[in-house]
């Protein structure tokens, strides 16, 4: 086989060594798109003799050219076409990591281990460790790091691990070499003892690779586009339908998916609401919203499970969801564990356990204050809204916003921020706004009633002065959790 692996900055030098891996007779050709390809790296693509390619025009006459392109490249499908001819066979970074992966997923159904996708546009790290609580011993790809979970305890596989589609296999292969090391008179990872996890879990950027069991929807808050303007989230997300069975929250179906509400492999979720299409498979109702525990009841009709029956039930649980969207990440993983066959009994034993994530609304106790901290590299203006929307439904409380630049390449809209917390102002006549920080100096200029805030300086004396006040916190704040300062 012939193929031109496109972007060596999102995982291309791994999917074009894993494909001579598979086949020493493949001949793969790379294009550094993007210019990020070190020496170390090149050295690397030498040995295992791939073809470093300056200008793809010149494989016009290769014939049975498979293309794996990254979805949000600047270069799409009908651009290839172009440059190349118009017979190429084109597949995205997710496709090409499926086609890498065909074996382990055959091994992976026959050893009856289910494999979990997940994307979104938030939620989907915080799904993905509420079903870390449901299933077994789980092989973990997530924007916290790559884990292999085993009888309870955590092995580290990687800290510093994007979840861009070649981390899937980089994950893989790490698993196998921490369960089968050199010494081992096992090394040939063909039977079940090789295998430790009873699970596998992966996050996914953007769109999904379709080896999933089960491929998790969380949301599309926010349509936004890529590749230049070429392509956007839905188009990107649309993947995800290429799973086995789908787990889907009802109204990102309704707006983005109509075509797939009626197939019989999929599952939506959905919170009550009055006057609203309530018609999924799973829903949440008789919510009592607090900080700490949250009470709740769970139906579902008609749910699909992956061994093809159609399961009813109802129970009540209790869960650490002190907003709504906290509350959407529960349903996905509950839903996800029904489709699964896993008994509610189970899982409403097993969901309990999950506090949150380290900064992602997670929860702290200080004298008289509760403090939920909002800490995300990737925070934007839509979380930011939702979060001061969940703390509004309670009383006595101080809202503290702030961060650094430089965290992520994309930053915030300063002004579309400032117009939200504007708005906010507005309709509050309290003071309960503190501004702190790079990005809290920055927002106080946009600003047009600033008796109404405060700014502080320092995002520890912000903290002490609302503890100082008796008040709970939610703390907002744009950076690494493992870059603030530990209380």
């Amino acid at each position: 086989m012939k193929y031109l692996v496109v972007d060596m900055t999102h995982g291309g030098v791994k999917i074009a060594i894993s494909l001579k891996k598979q086949n020493n007779k493949n001949i793969v050709y790379v294009y550094d798109i993007y210019n990020t390809l070190n020496e170390d790296k090149r050295k690397v693509l030498q040995f295992y003799n791939v073809k470093i390619i300056e200008d793809i025009s010149k494989l016009k006459n290769i014939e049975n050219l498979n293309i794996i392109s990254p979805i949000h490249c600047m270069l799409q499908k009908e651009d290839y076409k172009k440059i190349i001819n118009p017979k190429i066979k084109y597949y995205t970074h997710h496709e090409g990591v499926k086609i890498i992966l065909e074996n382990w997923t055959k091994k992976m159904e026959k050893l009856n281990i289910p494999i979990i996708e997940i994307i979104g546009v938030k939620g989907k790290t915080s799904t993905c460790f509420i079903l870390k609580e449901i299933l077994n011993n789980p092989l973990i790809l997530s924007s916290f790091g790559a884990y292999l979970f085993k009888n309870n305890k955590k092995i580290t596989l990687a800290k510093n691990i994007s979840i861009t589609p070649a981390n899937i296999i980089e994950t893989i292969e790490t698993a196998r070499k921490i369960e089968n090391p050199k010494c081992s008179l096992e090394n040939d990872g063909n039977t079940k003892n090789n295998i430790g996890y009873k699970s596998a879990i992966f996050e996914s950027s953007l769109g999904a690779c379709g080896i999933g069991d089960i491929g998790i929807l969380t949301n599309i808050v926010e349509n936004y586009q890529i590749a230049k303007g070429k392509s956007n989230a839905e188009i990107a997300k649309k993947q995800i339908f290429n799973c086995k069975y789908i787990v889907a929250n009802l109204e990102t179906i309704n707006k983005y998916y109509p075509e797939f509400k009626n197939k019989d492999n999929i599952n939506t979720f959905t919170i009550y609401k009055e006057n609203t299409d309530n018609n999924a498979n799973l829903i949440a109702k008789n919510i009592q919203y607090n900080l700490e525990k949250t009470k709740l009841t769970i139906e579902y009709k008609d749910l699909i499970t992956n061994k093809k029956n159609k399961i009813n039930g109802k129970f009540d649980i209790e869960i650490f969801a002190p907003g709504e969207y906290h509350v959407m990440n529960f349903l996905a993983g509950i839903t996800c564990g029904l489709s699964l066959g896993i008994n509610e009994e189970e899982i409403s034993k097993k969901i309990r356990k999950f506090k949150g994530l380290p900064g992602r609304t997670s929860l702290k106790k200080i004298k008289n204050s509760i403090i939920i901290e909002e800490i995300n590299p990737g925070i934007n203006t839509k979380a930011i809204e939702k979060s001061i929307k969940m703390i509004s439904q309670y009383d006595n409380y101080t809202i503290i916003i702030g961060g650094k630049y430089g965290i992520t390449c994309e930053e915030i809209d300063e002004d579309k921020l400032g117009n939200s917390l504007n708005n906010i102002l507005m309709k509050d006549k309290e003071n309960k706004i503190i501004l702190t920080d790079e990005l809290g100096k920055s927002l106080l200029n946009k600003i047009k009633d600033k008796n109404k805030v405060k700014y502080i300086d320092n995002l520890n004396s912000a903290i002490d002065y609302g503890i100082e006040n008796n008040k709970n916190i939610l703390l907002i704040y744009r950076s690494n959790y493992s870059q603030i300062n530990k209380r």
